[in-house]
Parts: C-alpha cells; structure tokens; sequence
C-alpha cells in the first residue's frame, strides 16, 4: 500500500506512544475498544463479518464501486462512510472511507487556499472532508489505518488541525445497513483517534515536501502520490497497550 514515491526525503512517520497519552483520553479509548469488540463479537457469533454487511444485498463485488450502494450517511452527524477495492495488496480486502460534510463540520472550518489547484474542491454545503481510510482482510477485520491525497478522496482540503477537530464528531446513529457496523466504525475512530491524528499531521507535512519538490504542480492531482501514510493496527494489542498505559 506504498505510495509511488521518487527520490524525495519524506517525513517519517512513526506510530502513538500510548504512555504518552492523558489518562482520561486512556479511560475514553479503552470503552470505545469494548464496544468495537462487541459490535465484532456480534456478528462473529453468527458467523458474520463486518465486511460481509456492507456487501450484503448489494449484487456483484465490482473494483472501485461503493458499498452499500449511494454510501451510508447520518444526516445529524453529518457523517459519511462507504467501503470499496481498488488496489493489488494482498493482505487488503478492500478499505472503509470515512468523511464529515460540512453541515457538522466545526464553525469557522475554512479549506485549504491553494491557488494551483487544477480541479474544483467541493465548496459550501457539499464540502467534505476525509477522516481516515480503514483497511480490512479477507476475514473482515480492520489491520490498518491510512491518509490519502484529495485525488483519491475526492474531498475539499482542509489543514491536519481542522481536520483533527472533526474527528471526535464522526458517528453513525442509525441502523442501516448494519447497526453492528455503525456502531464499530463510529468507534474505531475514537479508539484509534491517536493515529488519525498521526496520520492527519503526517499527510500535510507529506504534502508540504512534495509541493517542494515539485514547485508550479498541483500535488493534490498528482497520481504518483496516492497514500501519504499507512500505520499497520491491531485492535486487541492497542487495547492491551492502553491497559498497560492506564496502570
């Protein structure tokens, strides 16, 4: 899942130290692990996945396609998701996007001015901004985490920090087309938040270097940089880390 990257030196990016973490977010992540584990546990009972869901009914698996078809959108929250493929990786099954449009968007929330931009951002009420992409296995569970460019997200550009304040208003309160699976990623965000916020930072100084590298480009249509970072997860480890954090 490696972006095409020539020879530019690019910012490492390294993953959460939970031990240094506040003890009360500690409290908030380890209670949306347990409900991440129940909402998985759910449907493993009966020989479901999370995967599997947010396929059912919906016809043929088709490369690039979004799944459930039109996307699953809370329109309180403003929050939107869909799951799709479109990359050779043999541990990927395929990946959850997951976005806030504008309407829950924080007050004052101003895009990116990027006056080489060559394509139109969404503007106004149809702005949206992308959180994080979550990658699954063939066995529907989640085992990694990733930021992109806007050309892959087709997402208004908004700076690491505007984007980190969205993060805890992402949530899916309804049941359609799974409340098992709209439970589970509303909270993977919150547990795994540390990261996104890792992998939020780490994308806008990706997208500095590059812009640098390449004066006069749009680095935001560039094809050759699809990924600006991916950090592998487990979700039991990151809870036994959390635990062992909060001792």
């Amino acid at each position: 899942m490696n972006s095409k990257i020539s020879n530019i030196q690019l910012p490492t990016l390294t993953p959460p130290n939970p031990a240094q973490l506040p003890c009360g977010e500690i409290a908030e992540m380890l209670a949306a692990g347990t409900e991440v584990r129940t909402s998985m546990r759910a449907l493993e009972r009966v020989g479901l996945n999370l995967v599997g869901e947010v396929l059912k009914d919906q016809g043929d698996f088709i490369e690039l396609e979004h799944y459930p078809k039109d996307d699953v959108f809370d329109d309180e929250t403003h929050s939107q998701y869909y799951y799709h493929t479109h990359r050779d990786d043999a541990d990927e099954h395929g990946h959850f996007h997951t976005f806030l449009r504008a309407g829950g968007m924080p007050k004052g929330a101003k895009p990116l001015d990027y006056p080489l931009a060559s394509e139109p951002w969404p503007q106004g009420d149809d702005a949206i901004g992308h959180l994080v992409g979550i990658s699954m296995d063939a066995w529907g569970r989640p085992i990694g985490l990733f930021a992109a460019n806007r050309w892959v997200t087709g997402e208004t550009w908004y700076p690491a920090e505007t984007m980190i304040e969205m993060l805890p208003r992402f949530a899916i309160g309804h049941a359609w087309p799974s409340w098992p699976v709209n439970r589970w990623i509303s909270v993977m965000v919150r547990l795994f938040q540390p990261h996104i916020r890792t992998l939020l930072t780490h994308r806008d100084s990706v997208i500095s270097a590059w812009q640098q590298a390449h004066p006069g480009m749009d680095v935001f249509e560039d094809r050759n940089l699809e990924l600006t970072g991916y950090l592998p997860i487990s979700v039991e480890k990151w809870m036994a880390a959390l635990k062992q954090a909060s001792s």
